[in-house]
Formats: C-alpha cells, sequence, structure tokens
C-alpha cells in the first residue's frame, strides 16, 4: 500500500480552484488512481491552510464563497473519516520547535515552512512504514516532486 500525502498544488486541482487548477483533470484520475490503490492519502494541514489561503484571495467574491463553501465540505468530510484523506495532526511542540531550527536553510534555499512541515510529514511516515512506497503528491515542480520513496523489502524482525 502507497502512503500518499497530498500537496497544496494536488488538493487546490482536486478541488478545482480558480486559477490554481490547470492540472484538474489528471489530478481527478490520478485521485480515482490511489482511490482504487487503497492508498493511504494524509492531507496536511499545512494543504490545508495554503488552499485556504488561495481562495481567500480569489478575485470574485460569489466565487470565492462557492469555492470556500466547497473547500469546507470537503475538509469536514476529511475530518469525520467520510472523505478518501485522512487530516494530520497538529505538530508536537518539540517537532515544530525543531522544524523552526531547521527553517532559517530552507529559508535560504526557498522553502516555505509549509513546505518543510510537509517534507518532515514524508520523512516520518518512511520511518512508520518502511516496506511501502511514501510519496508526495504535487504538482509542484521544484520544491516537494521529488519526495517519492519506492516500497522495498520489509526489514526483518529479530526473535530476539
Amino acid at each position: 500500500m502507497t502512503i500518499c500525502i497530498v500537496d497544496t498544488s494536488a488538493f487546490c486541482n482536486v478541488l478545482d480552484i480558480p486559477g490554481k487548477n490547470q492540472d484538474r483533470d489528471k489530478a481527478r484520475a490520478e485521485l480515482r488512481s490511489l482511490i482504487d490503490e487503497n492508498a493511504g492519502l494524509l492531507l496536511p494541514l499545512a494543504a490545508v491552510y495554503e488552499t485556504g489561503r488561495h481562495i481567500s484571495q480569489l478575485g470574485d467574491g460569489r466565487r470565492r464563497r462557492a469555492t470556500a463553501k466547497r473547500f469546507v465540505e470537503q475538509v469536514s468530510l476529511a475530518l469525520s473519516g467520510e472523505a478518501p484523506w485522512a487530516p494530520t495532526p497538529l505538530p508536537a511542540p518539540l517537532d515544530l520547535a525543531a522544524w523552526l531550527v531547521e527553517f532559517p536553510n530552507a529559508a535560504t534555499r526557498g522553502q516555505s515552512l509549509a513546505d518543510l512541515s510537509i517534507i518532515k510529514l514524508w520523512q516520518q511516515q518512511c520511518d512508520l512504514h518502511r516496506g511501502r512506497r511514501v510519496m508526495i503528491w504535487t504538482y509542484d515542480s521544484e520544491d516537494l516532486s521529488g519526495y517519492d520513496r519506492p516500497a522495498g523489502p520489509r526489514p526483518r524482525r529479530s526473535i530476539l
């Protein structure tokens, strides 16, 4: 089973956010494939916050409201366990403190704190699911597209 972390760019395309939906048809087809393969889909809070920001910046008030309602419906379904993806919890304070220590170097590379948090989630999922594919589903060609660890042999557990 694949563990798939949904980035803002993928979430915006699936939700058909105006101006952020250039890969909408591709994203919806990929979502269907991921659901069919029974992938575990994780929706990071960073993607939820960033998507909400994109919606709030839409120029047309009616479109902004309609899009916001669709967004709220989908995030609410995720919170209730009825969506194909599950929201991730808030980071522990110690984890956030560690991310903040790393952030100046990440920012120097042009990486946002949101992207850093998604990378940290990817690393955590790699540690938790050693034999599974763990990927970040993104249409962001620069920052997150390379985070795709293929499935490999599961490590053997020692009997002793």
